[in-house]
């Protein structure tokens, strides 16, 4: 099976923040193809079917329901139990990047956490940097803002009303990479320019 991973801080004060942008693709997912609502399964949220659009593929969508620096620990318990055969091609870890202008993506195959604190949890935890991850932009403030602050603030208006096509876009390349591959993905959308 293929397991796509969003991360994110649980609970209501956090649900709809920039930081959340990874548990909002996964949501967008779930959705698009149409999965039951998910069930609690050890500190994550857990959705699992069969992609028509897909050609009836096996996906898991997980959500960690710990707080985001703590993101590994539910991923490893759950590729303990789930018939994922190989990290570096079956799973996808969605989070949000400040580094990148908002709605833009970057898928990469493996490397570095690049300074993202789940992303870093997630590579000690499984012990491997080899982990396929897409990477959402989520911009820098206009105005002068400490990081931490801006992440974890909700969208302003204009970009909630962009934010649509971006997660449009996003689940795109999720299906695009479940299809073809983290290569096939990355040649298509990691060029391509956001709108909005």
């Amino acid at each position: 099976m293929k397991l796509i991973v969003g991360l994110g801080n649980p609970g209501r004060r956090y649900e709809r923040t920039r930081h959340n942008a990874g548990f909002r693709v996964t949501e967008r997912l779930r959705e698009r193809w149409r999965f039951d609502p998910p069930e609690t399964r050890q500190d994550a949220l857990f959705a699992r079917g069969r992609v028509a659009a897909l050609g009836g593929l096996d996906v898991g969508v997980l959500e960690p329901q710990t707080f985001m620096n703590e993101s590994g620990a539910p991923l490893a318990a759950a590729l303990r139990k789930l018939p994922v055969e190989d990290v570096s091609r079956d799973v996808l870890v969605v989070f949000d990047d400040a580094d990148l202008p908002f709605g833009r993506l970057r898928l990469r195959a493996s490397g570095s956490d690049g300074g993202h604190r789940g992303m870093a949890d997630v590579i000690d935890r499984l012990g491997t940097r080899d982990v396929p991850r897409l990477r959402f932009g989520i911009g820098r403030p206009s105005l002068p803002m400490e990081t931490r602050d801006f992440v974890l603030a909700r969208f302003d208006a204009q970009e909630e009303a962009a934010l649509t096509g971006h997660l449009d876009r996003a689940a795109q390349a999720i299906e695009l990479f479940l299809r073809e591959g983290i290569a096939a993905a990355m040649n298509r959308f990691n060029a391509a320019e956001c709108e909005g």
